[in-house]
């Protein structure tokens, strides 16, 4: 059977590669088609119709500028749905985009999966009425997100596992060693607090002082800079005291050897906690208390960071615009460090998280629903 399917970021392009490995694995017979980028490109054999570097578009004034790239990007996936004609769409988050194709795949009787939820229960939740009349089956990774869609929405969805769980353990069970880590990055050998600033120049700029500022209350330790692709390690220099050390494309080991991590909000927080390295979430913005008040409204959720949101309880604190500010940051640091009331605490918290995640092999379920949703067009 023919599957399309369309991711438009990075994170997608890791999550889908998993997924058209799995439907490989399930369906031998399988053809893929895709949008996307070089990781899935290696599962499935074949490149891109639309590498993601052409489609990852974020915020308004970004979207604005690149709004012909985003016509044309629209004009040939339907194309290469037509050229294709797939049994089933399946879509990778990226709603904004991915919407729109579903859109024109059921108008053409392509029946449409969802792998990985948009986060409609955080907001911009009526999209859950173009996901209801446009998807046939809801693949979720969160645990909570099924009960959401039921609810509040009448709507049902699956969870299928967090991939996340997965993919930490697997990369733990390889990571070097903690004296490999250091001579491959030429650090001396002190205890780090890890500082992720995000991905992002404006989430660098925003959080990156405040999280020097708060371990530099701890002279004991060391602050390491986990340095971003893509991003040119001179932009960290307007930020950045001279001489605290950067380790470029190795965020993972970082976290994994650091005693705890300052960790910019995303989906750094889960792998952190999955590495078991406590830690205190830091998002700055533009760090007025306003901003903080249009947030809450805004957002229909009690907590930002995924261990919380998970756990439906506070594991690790988040620090949020004008309450990150490197005194409180460095207040809640403090209680996270070996041997401080919040270490264990938090460490306790990640197991209790764990349990909730459970242990399902979430792209194996998925592409186990999406095969079963490719035979029904075909009988």
């Amino acid at each position: 059977m023919k599957y399309f399917i369309s991711a438009g970021e990075p994170s997608g392009d890791l999550h889908a590669s998993e997924l058209i490995a799995a439907i490989m694995h399930t369906d031998k017979s399988a053809e893929i088609a895709f949008l996307g980028g070089d990781l899935m490109a290696a599962a499935a054999g074949c490149e891109p119709v639309i590498h993601y570097r052409e489609m990852a578009f974020m915020g308004f004034s970004e979207v604005l500028r690149h709004l012909p790239q985003i016509a044309s990007n629209m004009k040939r996936a339907r194309k290469a749905i037509d050229d294709f004609s797939p049994d089933v769409l399946v879509l990778v988050d990226y709603p904004s985009f991915n919407l729109k194709l579903a859109a024109y795949a059921r108008k053409h009787g392509t029946r449409v999966a969802y792998y990985i939820s948009p986060k409609v229960w955080a907001w911009k939740e009526w999209r859950v009425k173009e996901i209801r009349r446009l998807v046939d089956r809801m693949c979720c990774i969160l645990p909570f997100e099924p009960a959401f869609y039921r609810d509040r929405h009448n709507y049902e969805a699956t969870y299928v596992g967090n991939p996340s769980v997965k993919e930490v353990d697997e990369r733990l069970a390889r990571a070097s060693s903690r004296e490999e880590f250091i001579r491959r990055h030429n650090l001396p050998d002190r205890p780090i607090i890890a500082l992720v600033p995000g991905s992002r120049r404006s989430e660098i700029k925003n959080n990156l002082q405040i999280m020097e500022a708060a371990a530099a209350m701890y002279p004991d330790y060391m602050p390491v800079v986990a340095a971003a692709p893509g991003i040119d390690l001179s932009y960290y220099g307007y930020y950045l005291t001279p001489g605290i050390p950067l380790v470029s494309d190795d965020t993972f080991e970082l976290m994994h050897h650091a005693e705890v991590a300052l960790v910019t909000s995303g989906t750094a927080t889960l792998e952190c906690a999955l590495i078991g390295t406590p830690q205190v979430v830091c998002y700055r913005a533009n760090g007025i208390k306003l901003s903080y008040k249009i947030m809450e409204k805004l957002l229909k959720i009690s907590y930002v960071s995924l261990p919380n949101l998970i756990s439906g309880k506070k594991i690790i604190p988040e620090m949020l615009v004008h309450m990150c500010t490197p005194k409180l940051v460095g207040r809640e640091l403090g209680n996270i460090l070996p041997g401080r009331p919040g270490h264990d605490n938090q460490l306790e918290g990640y197991r209790e998280m764990r349990a909730i995640l459970g242990t399902n092999d979430a792209p194996a379920t998925a592409a186990g629903i999406i095969h079963q949703l490719a035979n029904r067009k075909q009988q």
